[in-house]
């Protein structure tokens, strides 16, 4: 190969990568666009209130350092037919303090739609007993919804996730 042609090959290259579109940040952050209604919980057929452990950080070496994690908490619909409303989902610290209230009024979720909620690791709130509690409801018996939180964090090419799931306190 001629000295020319890998010349060109090699700018040719460059402003290809020099031209990728750069996405901003905001497009990959979750949405909090979220679908508010005013729908009246006491009047819905079902309701449950359901607990989601959080570890916005956990212990290591011996419990003398604390290894900082984003939380994210997905609410999902999983009826293929009915419509699901969150009344409240409220963030908690290890010692039962209410840190943060996410909505300020009811939104719904249409059938198999999900939404998400997110504790970032420079928050330094809730610790590794914190926890999530999600007030829900449909208008029929429908199907529960899944209710988890995912857990991840990176420090000094040492990475962890894992997944916690809700249970029902109260019907």
């Amino acid at each position: 190969m001629k000295c020319s042609s890998i010349s060109l090959w090699m700018v040719l290259t460059i402003f290809f990568i020099g031209c990728e579109k750069e996405i901003p940040e905001s497009e990959y952050l979750p949405s909090e666009n979220y679908n508010y209604t005013e729908v009246n919980f006491s009047n819905l057929e079902k309701r449950q209130k359901v607990y989601i452990p959080i570890y916005s950080d956990i212990y290591v070496f011996s419990g003398s350092k604390r290894f900082p994690l984003t939380a994210t908490l997905s609410i999902r619909n999983t009826s293929l037919t009915d419509t699901m409303y969150v009344g409240a989902v409220d963030y908690y610290d290890s010692v039962g303090n209410m840190t943060k209230e996410y909505l300020d009024e009811p939104i719904y979720l249409s059938p198999l739609a999900s939404v998400e909620f997110v504790v970032r690791s420079d928050e330094n709130v809730g610790g590794a007993g914190a926890n999530f509690i999600v007030d829900w409801g449909a208008t029929s018996r429908t199907k529960n919804p899944v209710i988890q939180a995912v857990m991840i964090g990176e420090s000094n090419q040492q990475g962890i996730s894992f997944v916690t799931n809700g249970i029902v306190i109260e019907d």
